[in-house]
């Protein structure tokens, strides 16, 4: 009776353990480390500020010389290497009337332009109506050209008196000297001449102005500066 009681117990222990869960050691999961490399030092660069644009100048600000004009003025005297005096430039606008201020010389620094009146060739107007209609590079054509001058200084002569030089830049105007094209004064451009006849006369080719205006451009054009005709 006490074995039976205690095989029962013994054997009841032993179902005991056999039905208990098992219990599993579990290792820590193995954690992995990501060394990254350390970031580049990014220099501290000091910046200064824009620049503030640089106005443009606002040349012609009355409007006295038509766009197209004054653009291809410009135009030239950023372009030609003869043209080394660069405070002032000179433009012709052969399309106006003689009777008109049709010679601008524009100021280089401020954009203010001042007026005077020139006479074109006879060759250019041979009904003598005030227009220029015709330009000729030809000796003896006796007509005005058109294109880029230079100014090639003061000169004298038994003519016509004191003037200035021109030397001619394009295919058009590039006989100047030969045609002894020049600036200079004439009595045909002076004001009782226009108020008599309502234009000017007509030079043989050369760029003549009043005496009055000659004397203050003679020495403004000297050499070196661009004179621009066009129509």
């Amino acid at each position: 009776m006490h074995l039976s009681r205690r095989a029962l117990i013994v054997g009841g222990a032993a179902l005991a353990a056999s039905c208990a869960p098992a219990t599993k050691t579990l290792k820590p999961a193995a954690t992995t480390t990501t060394v990254l490399p350390p970031e580049p030092l990014i220099p501290l660069i000091e910046t200064a500020p824009p620049a503030p644009a640089v106005a443009r100048i606002a040349f012609d600000p009355n409007g006295w010389v038509r766009k197209d004009l004054l653009e291809s003025g410009l135009e030239a005297f950023e372009s030609r290497r003869a043209i080394t005096a660069r405070d002032r430039m000179y433009l012709v606008d052969f399309n106006k009337h003689s009777r008109e201020h049709r010679l601008f010389e524009v100021d280089m620094a401020t954009g203010q332009v001042r007026r005077f009146r020139t006479a074109h060739g006879r060759g250019s107007d041979p009904a003598h109506v005030g227009f220029a209609q015709r330009f000729s590079n030809t000796p003896e054509s006796n007509a005005s050209s058109v294109g880029a001058f230079v100014t090639a200084g003061r000169s004298e002569g038994p003519k016509h008196g004191p003037n200035v030089l021109l030397e001619g830049l394009d295919p058009t105007n590039d006989l100047a000297m030969d045609r002894a094209i020049i600036v200079h004064g004439a009595d045909y451009c002076e004001l009782g001449h226009l108020l008599r006849h309502g234009k000017l006369g007509r030079s043989y080719g050369c760029f003549s102005t009043s005496t009055s205006d000659l004397q203050l451009l003679r020495p403004r054009l000297d050499e070196g500066r661009l004179l621009y005709a066009a129509a």
